[in-house]
């Protein structure tokens, strides 16, 4: 077994062991919740933070890997919505959920350990850069989209409200909090105190374990129950056409070949739970969401091991 296929074998065998404590009931259903909690809201936060202060950026371009990945999101995402609204007859708030199902890849909970395992830390601030402004983009495109389809027909867009909802979300958010504060103990030059470190680096190190074990209680928790074919539909988009077409960009722009890499296997990434909570939202296509999210992660084990062996071939 190469040592490749072993990393990506035990990145997924901790998402099972977590789903097979919840199938078994071992854990109970709200303990889920509460692991999640922590790794999104202390863990995850605190390896940013440890990343944006240690970490040498120099040789990535954030601008052309941005540009690239998010091409590639946006041309899913709309692809996500067609296929929703013409093909399977949804309506316009269905087609929203099938986009960012199609568009959003789990790069919290399952992206942050998974590049960290195969790219190591220069892999992850690659992944850095891509989460310091993934939340934000798709966080204002979820909000516009729900004031837009998400209402009542009769309501009109209010600017002041979308802006509003988004900086609120924004700046309460525990990732981009731990990457501002991380930015801003930059600025200063100042290293971190011998107490302080030790802190860090011992919650910080537990983000990736943790977050691949909430990710497996998660996917119990929400199963399959029905839309099976919407679902496949847009697993496909979202674990093949949108690395594919970041593959494209990031080979046309010439990237490096890391940032190259860690773009196409973020963009393989399957859809997280963001997908759910906004279908949740517009109380329409939970099961749906649902369905897509676990399916695709499911799928993930073999469709990563193949666009990770894709990216070596092509990049080196």
């Amino acid at each position: 077994m190469t040592p490749l296929t072993e990393t990506v074998l035990f990145v997924f065998s901790l998402v099972a062991l977590g789903y097979l404590t919840g199938l078994t009931f071992y854990l109970k259903p709200a303990s889920g919740e509460g692991i999640s909690e922590f790794a999104v809201s202390v863990a995850m936060p605190l390896l940013l933070f440890r990343t944006m202060v240690k970490s040498d950026f120099h040789g990535v371009t954030p601008w052309s890997l941005w540009g690239a990945y998010f091409a590639a999101a946006a041309i899913t995402w709309t692809t996500g919505h067609l296929m929703m609204t013409r093909v399977f007859k949804r309506d316009a708030r269905a087609g929203i959920v099938g986009g960012v199902s199609s568009a959003y890849s789990n790069v919290v909970l399952l992206g942050a350990p998974f590049v960290l395992g195969i790219f190591g830390a220069s892999g992850f601030e690659v992944l850095s850069l891509l989460v310091s402004v993934h939340l934000p983009i798709m966080m204002m495109a979820s909000i516009v989209l729900f004031e837009m389809f998400g209402r009542g027909s009769g309501e009109t867009v209010h600017p002041l409200r979308v802006v509003k909802n988004f900086l609120r979300r924004l700046f309460l958010n525990p990732l981009i909090i731990g990457i501002l504060v991380g930015l801003a103990w930059r600025l200063t030059g100042a290293p971190l105190p011998d107490l302080v470190e030790r802190l860090v680096n011992t919650l910080a190190d537990t983000a990736g374990p943790v977050a691949l074990f909430a990710m497996g209680l998660s996917l119990r928790r929400f199963g399959i129950s029905g839309n099976i074919r919407p679902a496949l539909a847009l697993s496909v988009l979202k674990l093949f056409v949108m690395p594919a077409l970041v593959l494209a960009f990031v080979w046309l722009l010439g990237l490096p070949p890391l940032t190259a890499k860690v773009a196409v296997v973020v963009a393989a990434l399957p859809s997280g739970i963001n997908s759910y909570l906004i279908a949740v939202q517009f109380n329409t296509g939970q099961a749906l969401a649902s369905n897509q999210m676990t399916l695709a992660t499911a799928s993930a084990v073999v469709t990563t091991s193949f666009w990770l062996t894709v990216v070596i071939h092509v990049f080196g």
